[in-house]
């Protein structure tokens, strides 16, 4: 499945089809293919069900969506996530064109195989019913991003002209949410369960992710019912959805080495050498060959993990400031950086890293100190670990897939539906937040056991935080608790590496609750149609 994604990656639709406007009575041209013969190959049919797939998703969008939460800082520059989050955002935003952009250009691809796919002569049924499966998913999931984004949106199931396109009224968004509903719904039956698939196969959509897709839809509405019934169909209807566990080990779940395994529901393909990403080349440790840091972990994040014994930060009497990193959640070393971390050279040489200011003995070792927010080195004093792919072939250039979907979001997922039913119990924990802990390495009862005190409404989403870190979901999981002043307003802050021994002190984030819940609609957008106003509350027209 890696080899067929890359095929078609880079290339508009319009130069897939080259189609050409001709003259029935013409002779069709023979070195081109046109709008009356491209349907006739089934391998035309295929690269435009590649090319779907390649506009899915991203390594770029994982990375640009975790630098609009509370886990990263953009330091290098004045980006567009960094305007969003600094309150400084207009309509005319690049990032708000430009996803509008691509998720439009991505549904009109599956617009045009749907209408399509049927001219394609003596393609086998089966198939036939399995590929408009998996586009319409696809469908289903830029749909998914656009509503979150901007709400209410133009909302359309064929392909239309670019005059059409300027009439369009916006759609409400529980329509839209309604319709992707639906079409998960009826997909499921045309997609094959994941155990069925050859190994040329993976990667391609499922009926596993179809149903996860459905729980995620779900649970961005806080539909509990719906997230419970349809997580449990990967939890306890395994013969029909699929087969699912927790990987052994968390370290090793974001390695070329262990792509596919058997938490992995859904992926995002790439292949060494021929389709990769980089962004670990602004994140990783300078000394590890890295360009600069323009991605940096937060303190806020650090401090979300527990200590080993199971207590927060603010509540173990054992944790030493002084000393912050010892005896701390192992997921915390899988993801981030820290003073005195390890990290595994491309050579496979493993050693410490050196943040501290003063603390390197070595010109390579000084590299990585804290130097002040415009150095070549990390803004905060932290850097990126997970997904750092020690088989890059050139540098960062990697090849490793962006995990969409995976079992320990399931069993996350079901964990929250369960707290916000009231019906979190032993037994529920034992089946979700306990195997998720006991993987990432924890052994104190207090960490394992059910608790007995706290709330267990902030011990789930904390979890949650800890076990999808730098994965692309915490800003919408913000967005969806309407929690935006709580975690994405005031000052934020780096490691203790500041005068005084304080903390690092960036920018003041500014979150309006009457305006950041939703984008702008791209002024470019509003320019050419007048009927997507009015813009979104906070947003002049």
């Amino acid at each position: 499945m890696k080899l067929y994604k890359i095929l078609v990656g880079g290339l508009s639709l319009m130069a897939i089809l080259q189609l050409t406007s001709c003259n029935k009575l013409d002779t069709l041209p023979t070195d081109r293919f046109t709008d009356e013969n491209f349907w006739d190959y089934a391998d035309n049919a295929e690269k435009i069900v590649n090319m779907a797939y390649n506009q899915l998703y991203s390594a770029d969008r994982m990375w640009n969506d975790e630098a609009l939460s509370d886990n990263i800082f953009e330091g290098r520059s004045n980006t567009d996530q960094r305007a969003i989050r600094n309150g400084t955002a207009d309509p005319t935003l690049g990032r708000f064109g430009a996803e509008w952009s691509d998720l439009y250009g991505g549904i009109k691809t599956c617009h045009v195989y749907l209408e399509n796919v049927e001219r394609v002569p003596g393609m086998d049924p089966a198939l036939k019913k399995r590929r408009t499966a998996e586009v319409r998913f696809i469908r289903a999931f830029l749909y998914f991003r656009l509503v979150n984004f901007y709400g209410a949106v133009p909302f359309f199931t064929k392909d239309i002209s670019l005059e059409e396109s300027k009439a369009l009224p916006r759609t409400e968004k529980a329509t839209i949410m309604a319709f992707i509903h639906q079409e998960l719904d009826q997909c499921m039956a045309d997609l094959p369960n994941k155990d069925a698939l050859p190994a040329d196969d993976r990667g391609r959509i499922t009926k596993g992710a179809a149903s996860a897709f459905q729980a995620r839809a779900y649970l961005y509405e806080s539909n509990w019912n719906k997230v419970v019934e349809y997580c449990e169909n990967l939890m306890k209807k395994q013969t029909e959805f699929g087969t699912y566990s927790l990987f052994r080990s968390y370290p090793e779940l974001f390695t070329a080495a262990n792509e596919y395994n058997a938490e992995v529901i859904l992926d995002y393909a790439y292949v060494p050498l021929l389709k990769t990403w980089n962004k670990l080349y602004d994140a990783a440790p300078i000394s590890a060959q890295a360009r600069l840091n323009g991605y940096a972990p937060l303190q806020s994040l650090v401090d979300n993990y527990l200590t080993l014994g199971g207590n927060t930060i603010a509540t173990d009497p054992q944790y030493n400031d002084s000393n912050p990193y010892v005896n701390r959640d192992p997921r915390m070393a899988a993801t981030i950086v820290f003073h005195g971390g390890q990290w595994t050279d491309f050579d496979g040489t493993t050693r410490k890293i050196f943040i501290k200011p003063g603390s390197g003995t070595t010109d390579k070792e000084r590299l990585d100190e804290y130097q002040g927010a415009s150095a070549n080195a990390s803004a905060t004093g932290y850097y990126v670990k997970k997904y750092y792919d020690v088989t890059a072939t050139v540098k960062y250039d990697a090849g490793l897939n962006i995990i969409m979907f995976r079992y320990a979001d399931i069993l996350l997922m079901y964990a929250e539906a369960k707290e916000a039913l009231g019906q979190l119990n032993a037994a529920v924990w034992d089946m979700t937040i306990r195997p998720i802990r006991q993987r990432a390495g924890f052994e104190a009862s207090k960490a394992l056991d059910f608790p007995t005190t706290g709330d267990l409404k902030t011990i789930v989403r904390n979890e949650r935080r800890s076990e999808l870190a730098l994965e692309g979901l915490r800003y919408y999981d913000i967005m969806r608790w309407k929690a935006g002043k709580t975690y994405l307003d005031g000052q934020v802050l780096g490691a203790k590496y500041g005068g005084n021994n304080s903390n690092i002190k960036l920018d003041i984030r500014r979150f309006d609750e009457s305006r950041d819940y939703l984008w702008s609609i791209p002024r470019t957008q509003i320019d050419l149609n007048k009927n997507l106003l009015p813009n979104n509350q906070g947003y002049s027209n």
